[in-house]
């Protein structure tokens, strides 16, 4: 969530308006700092000199947009934009709460497999849907959607590479690989 309000800065052109404060926080131990900031305790959360702190990346994500003036919402497509950046957000909540959590946090012999592989079947769904129906719309020019689905795709690739999303999908995969050359992704890519 935080790596599309990072690219949604880049292409924007607002790294000199918005400063980046990386965080040391865990789902099992909050940062104190982003407590402060933040009462979920979540990031991303934007600290404003003129209000308060705005948290989730889609509030953050449409603030910064309409403060940069940078169309990333534009009104003509706007419900399809919000379609597909809920559909972005849908796979990172599986892929982060629904399987990475449950990796990480349970004990080996408590994971459950079904609860994964259910995850990983929305993932796949919603990735075959993305290539069946919106291919037109990702050719399209830049939106949030788009951002919110590279990062998303971005994130399998880096956590669940193993799963393998671009079967069956290749003309999603053939938009990513061009997607994921853009320099706001080349500057968030996780490491």
């Amino acid at each position: 969530y935080v790596r599309k309000v990072r690219v949604l800065i880049r292409e924007a052109g607002l790294t000199d308006q918005v400063e980046e404060m990386p965080t040391s926080t865990t789902l099992l131990q909050s940062d104190a700092a982003l407590m402060a900031a933040n009462p979920l305790a979540r990031v991303p959360s934007l600290v404003r000199d003129d209000g308060p702190t705005l948290y989730d990346s889609r509030v953050i994500c449409r603030y910064l947009d309409a403060k940069a003036n940078a169309g990333l919402y534009p009104e003509a497509r706007l419900w399809e934009v919000l379609t597909l950046e809920a559909t972005a957000d849908g796979i990172l909540d599986s892929a982060v709460t629904g399987i990475a959590y449950e990796k990480r946090l349970r004990p080996a012999d408590k994971v459950m497999d079904e609860w994964i592989e259910s995850h990983w079947e929305k993932i796949a769904r919603a990735a075959k849907v993305v290539n069946d129906r919106w291919m037109s719309h990702l050719a399209g020019p830049l939106d949030m959607g788009q951002i919110a689905l590279g990062c998303a795709l971005g994130y399998l690739d880096f956590r669940h590479d193993q799963y393998g999303w671009r079967t069956g999908c290749d003309s999603l995969a053939d938009w990513y690989a061009d997607f994921a050359k853009r320099e706001a992704m080349q500057a968030t890519a996780p490491a």
